[in-house]
């Protein structure tokens, strides 16, 4: 009988992958519908896709699935289908393809039941989260941006805007989605008739950010289609210009996939221009910061002395 969750120790199956010579893509998903049965939906997901050696992290609750998974090039069609034929809202769904990929960026199969696929906190029974902003594509969103009547929100977390973001954008800052959801509505109260477009990494956030602000009253609402990723392909493949500046943060192996070549932030320990994520080697702090190779080595890939000195004892 197949065993529907891994079972090999993560350390194991990270030497493995990085030792695979066999070709990836990554590629990210989502779908707000409603899953009736949501245990077998999960498990007959999970089968399909451990069969076909399929890797990554998918979130599955009653209003959809969202997912950032790493398939073997030969499967990719047999994947493909697999996803579009799982239920009828996922037909011609849009996939997203990582921009700057080599396939390295999850090394474990993790399908997960959740609340909701993106925590929102809202508990407002009346709102409709159907009820969306308008999609833009990238000729639309270059041409309305140079507007002075247009505002740019950047719908993700302050850590990954920090290192590239779309020249000119706002970010609400916050810990989690579900505080921004809060604070967006009376942030930008003084802009409730200006055209407002909304962005994160794929898209996903701003269906339920869109649907929040029209819930509130805002008229002008837009959201770009397939967010940063599908902003950045759709303009090179029409050679259009890239307004998006720096790298874009992904929440896998890689951590980031650069933009541009502009380098918007800073070391955190030398302040030096810098726009590499790392996790702190103490494995008690584990903290994310941006850190430049002379103060990795200087600091043993530490966040500060403290813990520098924690590991070496």
């Amino acid at each position: 009988m197949l065993i529907l969750h891994n079972r090999i120790s993560k350390a194991e199956l990270k030497k493995r992958f990085l030792f695979s010579q066999q070709p990836r893509i990554t590629i990210s998903f989502y779908k707000y519908f409603n899953i009736v049965n949501i245990q077998k939906y999960r498990d007959n997901i999970y089968k399909k896709f451990f069969k076909y050696h399929v890797l990554g992290r998918v979130y599955i609750a009653n209003e959809g699935i969202n997912a950032q998974i790493s398939i073997p090039v030969k499967f990719y069609d047999i994947v493909n289908k697999i996803i579009q034929s799982s239920n009828s809202s996922l037909k011609n769904i849009r996939i997203n393809k990582a921009l700057n990929d080599i396939g390295q960026s999850f090394w474990v199969l993790s399908i997960k039941i959740k609340k909701n696929i993106v925590a929102d906190g809202i508990k407002n029974t009346t709102f409709d989260p159907y009820d969306t902003g308008i999609y833009l594509q990238a000729p639309e969103v270059n041409a309305m941006i140079k507007n002075s009547n247009t505002i740019l929100v950047d719908m993700r977390n302050y850590y990954e805007y920090k290192i590239g973001h779309f020249e000119g954008a706002i970010n609400i800052k916050s810990n989690t989605f579900r505080e921004q959801l809060q604070l967006i509505i009376k942030s930008l109260d003084y802009a409730k008739h200006k055209n407002i477009i909304m962005y994160c990494t794929g898209g996903i956030r701003c269906e339920k950010a869109t649907a929040w602000m029209k819930f509130h009253g805002f008229k002008n609402i837009y959201h770009i289609e397939g967010g940063i990723i599908g902003y950045v392909s759709h303009a090179k493949k029409n050679n259009l210009p890239i307004f998006f500046k720096g790298k874009m943060f992904v929440f896998d192996y890689r951590m980031s996939e650069k933009i541009s070549h502009d380098v918007i932030s800073k070391c955190q320990q030398c302040h030096r221009k810098e726009d590499t994520y790392t996790n702190c080697a103490h494995h008690k702090c584990h903290r994310l910061f941006i850190q430049c190779h002379r103060c990795s080595i200087r600091f043993s890939n530490c966040c500060s002395i403290q813990c520098m000195n924690k590991i070496i004892i």
